[in-house]
């Protein structure tokens, strides 16, 4: 069974312009707004029931973020599922060889653990807990 979808990830140049569009058109604010200092970026989030929007805006031009808007310009970033037992999950996909960026799980925002694969032949794959 597929597992549910967690949040999108959106690459943007400028968050201050996500905000205020946000603003704008829902009357929304961000529901999470934070800095993940060690992965270089800004995160605006909004959640829906069962869906977040984290919009991604690099702190730095060597971030991961920063290089995927460089070569594609602002858009979906990643696709994050949501797993009930992130570390066993990595640790299945890693026995099967697929190729991780993360072997072990990392703080994500708004209180997640994530972790990504890299190019698993249906484009970048986050997991989420």
């Amino acid at each position: 069974m597929i597992p549910e979808l967690d949040h999108v990830g959106i690459a943007v140049t400028n968050l201050q312009d996500v905000i205020n569009t946000m603003k704008n058109i829902f009357n929304a604010d961000p529901d999470f707004l934070e800095e993940i200092a060690d992965q270089k970026v800004r995160i605006a989030g909004y959640n829906n029931e069962n869906v977040a929007l984290e919009y991604l805006e690099p702190t730095s031009e060597d971030s991961s973020i920063s290089k995927f808007l460089q070569k594609r310009g602002n858009g979906i970033h990643h696709i994050a599922l949501r797993v009930q037992d992130l570390e066993k999950k990595l640790a299945e996909l890693d026995a099967k060889g697929f190729r991780l960026i993360d072997r072990k799980a990392r703080k994500g925002a708004d209180n997640k653990k994530i972790a990504f694969g890299r190019k698993i032949k249906i484009g970048t794959i986050g997991f989420s807990q």
